[in-house]
């Protein structure tokens, strides 16, 4: 590292994308990758076995490689992609997408998943009980009575 003249080192610089690198940490990949919010959030996926890394379960540690498959269930679906990019640093959300390749067949799937759930909310029970004033001052105004 360098130093100025106080003596001081300086920070190291800021990283990059790269293709050099030989292998990341499983977590730092996922967060980097914005699979998950924060770094702990991807360590506790890997420790409760929702990270998959060429078909085996995946720990926080495991490095990730250029080419590997990685299978990811998190609360926005199961994902199923191919590494093309290593990164430790978190940065915008486009960027983000250029670190990996979902697979054809996983998008599919989850976006059937998603057009189901939000089939369902159709039909999911009322609130049971009286209405609330609010409720009903609404309901009057619906039904054009207010």
């Amino acid at each position: 590292m360098a130093t100025n003249s106080l003596g001081w080192s300086a920070p190291p610089a800021p990283f990059e994308l790269t293709e050099t690198m030989t292998g990341v940490r499983m977590d730092k990949w996922l967060w980097a990758a914005r699979f998950f919010k924060t770094r702990a959030l991807a360590t506790k996926a890997c420790d409760l076995g929702r990270i998959e890394s060429n078909g085996q379960s995946a720990k926080p540690s495991r490095e990730v490689r250029l080419g590997d498959c990685l299978r990811v269930k998190n609360d926005g679906g199961d994902f199923q992609v191919d590494v093309l990019v290593l990164s430790e640093m978190r940065g915008p959300a486009a960027v983000a997408r250029t670190l990996y390749r979902e697979t054809a067949s996983s998008r599919e799937l989850r976006l059937k998943l998603a057009a189901e759930r939000k089939a369902i909310a159709g039909f999911e029970s009322l609130p049971e009980g009286k209405p609330s004033k609010r409720d009903r001052r609404e309901l009057d105004r619906f039904r054009g009575r207010a």
